[in-house]
This record gives C-alpha cells, sequence and structure tokens, in this order.
C-alpha cells in the first residue's frame, strides 16, 4: 500500500514536470469538481453554484471591442490655443467596450418612449423624470441665424433618425447610460431563462408595476418589478438552486457607461492599425493614417475624412460639389471608421467623457486607467439588514440652471458615500469624494496656510480653483430663485462639476480634430455640437481568448 502511493505521487511529478497539464488527475479533473476541497461545483444537491462554462465577456449590444494596451495621452504637437492641458503623459488602458457611433436619436427617442410609458408625466410624482431627460432643442437658436427648422424638428423627425443626439448634458448622458444598462441585461436575463419571454415589455405596457433595476436585482432581487417578479421568471424557475442570476453566473453584463478621457482618446487614436513609432509615440495626429483631413486614397481621392468647419462660412463645401457632405451634423457611419471599427471620433460632434476638468493630468499618482472623478458610494442598509429600494421615492436635483433631473428611478438601490469604515487605516483611499485630489483641493493650493475660516469670500478668492457659485432654489410655490455670483473676485470657470468633452465637431475647425485634444464646460449645460457615445469595461482576459493557447501551455 505504501508503495502504491509513492507510485501515484511520482507520477504525479512527472506530469507536473511537463508542460501539457497543471494536475495529476487523483485531484479531480472535472471543472465541476473543486480543486480546492474536492466538493462538487454546480451539484443538484446544492451547494456551490458557479458558471464553469463562462468563456470570455460577449459584445454588448452597439459595442466594439478595444484591446487595451499602453500609448502616449496628450500631444507633442505645437499648442496654438496655449492652453497647456495636454502634456504627453505615458498610460496604460485596460480593454473595454465603446459604441460604434455616437447616441443617436432614435435611440434617444426610444429611452424617452419608455420613461413616457412606464413614468407618465400627468401623474405629478413622475412629471419631472420624464422632462427631465428631455434634450434641450433650443441649444440650436441663433440670435443672427435662421435655425428654427432645426429646433423644431432635429429631433424628432425621421430624416434625422441617424443623426447623433444633441442638446443634452452630461448629467443626462450618464443617466441614459444607467438606463440603457438595465434594459440590456433585462434582454440576457430572458435570453438565458431566468426571466420569461417578452417580460421586458411588461413594464412598459403597464401590465405589472415598477420597473427593473441591476443593481437591485443583484441584491434583492426579489423587490424587481416592484416585487412582482415572481410572476415573470423563466425556464430557470424550475430549477431551485438558479431561481435567480448572480455575478457568478456570467449572464449580468457590466455597466454601460461614459468613457473616461483615457479611454476615449486611446480608441480615437486607434494605433493598433498601424504599429508606427511615431504613433505609439503620440506623434498620429487623427484618427486616420497622415497628416492630412482629405482622402489620398485612389478611391475618393481628396473627399473630406470627417465632418467639420472647414474655413470661415464654410461648413461643407461648395454646393453640388460637397467636401464633407453635410453643413450641420451628419447621419452616423457616412465616413469611414478608424482601424478600431469606430466610426466619427473626429468631426460631426463631439462627446461628453466622465472625467472631471483639470488641466494637469498627474501621471505621477497613475498611469493606470487614469481617470479623475471617482466617487465611492456603497449600498444603504435598512434596519432589516437588506438593501434600501427606493420604491415610489424619487430624489430630484435642481441643477444651477434651473432643470430639474431625477437622480433616481423607482425601484433602484439607494446610495450613500462611503464612511471611515470602508476607510480607515486605507492607503489608496481616505474618502469619498476624490474629484479634487492632489488638484484644487485645500491641501494642493499655493496659499494653504494662508486660509481664513473668519471670511468665507476672502479664503474663496485664495483657492486654485475659486470658480463662481451659482445657485437655484424653489420656493414654497415651486416658483425657481436664482442666486447668481456677483463677486469680482473669481480667477476660474473650473470646479468639480466641469466635465471633460473631446473630438471636434461640425462647428470646430481642423485643429480640434485631433484626438488629445480637450476642452470642458459645466456638466448641466448643454449645446448643439457636443453629443456622446457609451463604453463598457472589460472583464477578464486582456485580448479575445478565441483561438488563443493560454501561455505555458504547450501546443501539440
Amino acid at each position: 500500500m505504501k508503495k502504491q502511493f509513492i507510485k501515484v505521487v511520482l507520477s504525479c511529478a512527472v506530469l507536473a514536470g511537463g508542460f501539457t497539464v497543471t494536475s495529476c488527475k487523483k485531484s479531480g479533473s472535472s471543472k465541476d469538481v473543486s480543486r480546492a476541497t474536492g466538493w462538487k461545483i454546480n451539484a443538484k444537491e446544492g451547494g456551490f453554484q458557479y458558471n464553469t462554462d463562462f468563456k470570455e465577456q460577449e459584445t454588448a449590444p452597439g459595442l466594439v471591442f478595444v484591446e487595451g494596451g499602453t500609448f502616449t495621452k496628450g500631444k507633442v504637437q505645437d499648442d496654438v490655443m496655449h492652453d497647456w492641458n495636454n502634456t504627453p503623459t505615458s498610460q496604460h488602458v485596460q480593454s473595454f467596450y465603446m459604441d460604434e457611433t455616437e447616441v443617436t436619436n432614435v435611440m434617444y427617442l426610444e429611452y424617452l418612449d419608455y420613461l413616457k410609458s412606464v413614468y407618465p408625466p400627468e401623474d405629478p410624482k413622475y412629471t419631472n423624470i420624464y422632462k427631465g431627460a428631455l434634450p434641450d432643442t433650443l441649444v440650436w437658436r441663433n440670435r443672427l441665424g435662421f435655425n428654427e427648422t432645426m429646433t423644431n424638428n432635429y429631433l424628432r423627425h425621421p430624416a434625422y433618425a441617424e443623426y447623433p443626439v444633441v442638446g443634452i448634458n452630461w448629467v443626462q448622458a450618464t443617466q441614459f447610460a444607467e438606463w440603457r444598462t438595465d434594459r440590456v441585461n433585462e434582454v440576457m436575463l430572458e435570453r438565458e431563462g431566468y426571466l420569461a419571454e417578452d417580460a421586458k415589455y411588461k413594464a412598459a405596457q403597464g401590465d405589472v408595476q415598477g420597473t427593473f433595476s441591476t443593481q437591485a436585482y443583484l441584491n434583492r432581487p426579489e423587490s424587481v418589478y416592484n416585487g412582482q417578479i415572481d410572476s415573470l421568471q423563466g425556464k430557470a424557475k424550475k430549477d431551485s438552486v438558479n431561481t435567480f442570476a448572480k455575478r457568478s453566473s456570467g449572464v449580468i453584463m457590466p455597466e454601460y457607461r461614459l468613457p473616461t478621457e483615457t479611454e476615449w482618446e486611446y480608441a480615437a487614436q486607434a494605433n493598433q492599425g498601424t504599429r508606427e513609432y511615431n504613433n505609439y509615440r503620440g506623434r498620429k495626429k487623427y484618427p486616420w493614417d497622415g497628416d492630412y483631413t482629405r482622402n489620398g486614397q485612389r478611391v475618393g481621392r481628396g473627399d473630406q475624412l470627417a465632418n467639420f468647419k472647414q474655413g470661415k462660412g464654410d461648413y461643407g463645401g461648395i454646393a453640388g460639389w460637397s467636401d464633407d457632405g453635410a453643413d450641420i451634423t451628419a447621419q452616423v457611419m457616412s465616413y469611414k471608421p478608424n482601424d478600431l471599427g469606430l466610426y466619427d471620433m473626429a468631426g460631426n460632434v463631439a462627446e461628453w467623457v466622465a472625467d472631471v476638468y483639470r488641466p494637469i493630468v498627474d501621471d505621477e499618482v497613475s498611469d493606470f486607467n487614469y481617470y479623475r472623478g471617482n466617487i465611492y458610494m456603497k449600498t444603504a442598509i435598512g434596519e432589516d439588514g437588506k438593501v434600501n429600494i427606493l420604491r415610489d421615492s424619487v430624489m430630484y436635483d435642481t441643477l444651477p440652471n434651473g432643470k430639474i433631473v431625477a437622480m433616481n428611478l423607482p425601484g433602484e438601490i439607494k446610495m450613500v458615500p462611503v464612511d471611515e469604515e470602508e476607510t480607515y487605516l486605507r492607503t489608496n483611499f481616505s474618502s469619498s469624494d476624490n474629484r479634487g485630489y492632489r488638484d484644487g483641493d485645500a491641501g494642493s493650493s499655493r496659499f494653504f496656510d494662508q486660509f481664513s475660516d473668519d471670511d468665507e469670500e476672502q479664503e474663496d478668492s485664495k483657492k486654485m480653483y475659486n470658480s463662481p457659485k451659482h445657485s437655484v432654489e424653489r420656493d414654497s410655490a415651486g416658483k425657481l430663485i436664482r442666486q447668481y455670483d456677483h463677486s469680482n473676485n473669481r480667477s476660474t470657470l473650473i470646479n468639480d462639476e466641469v466635465r471633460v468633452y473631446k473630438g471636434g465637431s461640425w462647428r470646430d475647425r481642423a485643429y480640434w480634430l485631433d484626438p488629445a485634444q480637450r476642452r470642458y464646460m459645466p456638466q448641466y449645460m448643454a449645446t448643439d455640437y457636443v453629443g456622446f457615445r457609451c463604453a463598457m469595461s472589460r472583464v477578464g482576459s486582456k485580448s479575445k481568448t478565441k483561438n488563443k493557447t493560454p501561455r505555458g501551455k504547450k501546443v501539440r
């Protein structure tokens, strides 16, 4: 018996010494048997349930895979505007997904239609949900220009269905991404049998009260659809072990969101197509190869490669021989995509990104997935020990321009800032709000030692970013009370509510088509030349694993 045991051990050692296996058969080679305990995984009797068949994240609707890597963020060309806000820094970006095109009018109208159906504006408690999501169509107006046709038609007329939506502020863009996450995950759960067929239409049709929230489903699935999810469960309900999907099921998609500035710039440069040294070092001027905006290839030679303003009074070229085929925005996919398959990463409309604006990129702190704007939150736990679900209560916020937006929708989870319980003795973060970390907070100001608590106005005038503090409130009758900041001591427009937007637009000259250029605008403002597209993080491997051999494995 002892000799037999030694033989088995030696056999395992010989096998492990090669490069074709990672464990001996005696330890259990089945993927449904734990290598830690030898217990069964996904046993019908119960126990640990896990998706052992998961291969890799699938590409969600509308997205294109962008393999991560290193690149030079910023530019080394002449800074004509003398902003000095895009000094070159070396950055590494994790793999992610990005929308193939900008979000279009018809995509946004689907969002508005859903809100109007599920949260009828005629219901007083829901009125501002729909109104707060509406684009500002008045952005087309010009005091010395006739643009009423766009004001009245651009958003809703079928002629503009596949044109990028504009008049959207940063807050509205992020809320659209959150809504999109929930709708896509409803489709995924229905496809995998966790929801009944066409369950996603029940809320919109009024057959059930409430709606679906991804975070609520993951934390308190019984609360979804206002507690009526039992009547909407699919074939998976027959298996008592897998009644609800979990993170470990591999079915729930990561959230749609705005891309970070680093991700957007990396995707726009699209260095994967051309492995030239100059491109890698940040010397690629446009999303396409070359230093010119016109097509140099035999087919289409001389055509403009993007929709932008070519000169004073020249938005589309001469009639009958148009340079770029558009005078305002153009239909998406009107121009060739870059080497990643992304359309209009230069021109058409500029695009919101997630970052809070600062003139300096602090690469000394982070050169990996750089992003300024982190506000860490956690789920609010009730007295019953479960997460709080906001049933019919809707939290609204009045933006400085008077626009009211819903900060949550009924059925979502209540979130609160992290506190000392999460930050105590941590070295990687110490507070919930990190938007001003190392740049703009009191500790990084030039006159930190001269701050005075006695005179708030004097103190504000000495801060690095002492932007105007406009505020708006509503009285008991619902009338807006606007308080405009008339201070003469303000020295900047930069604060923690100012966001970056990237890329040139139909209103911009070619200078702004450079992916490295960066501009900023208050997150509550909207224009006729800024739109957005969504992104999604990739979980798992850096690259697509299909037809690839894992590192360390020997190919026979």
